[in-house]
């Protein structure tokens, strides 16, 4: 998922360099919604394995 985030956002970089404003600004909001839902899925998958036991990675 992360791979996802950081693909929306070298597209939104691209298309901002190349004055595409409105693919970008959608390719952005895409990558930092990734972003987010990644972050959030990191932390509950480590809380899990708190829980079970295990260290940590």
């Amino acid at each position: 998922m992360l791979g996802w985030a950081l693909t929306f956002l070298v597209i939104a970089l691209i298309a901002a360099a190349l004055g595409f404003g409105g693919i970008a600004g959608a390719s952005a909001g895409i990558a930092q919604i990734l972003f987010f839902v990644f972050l959030v899925l990191f932390v509950v998958a480590m809380i899990m394995r708190a829980v079970r036991g295990q260290p940590p990675v």
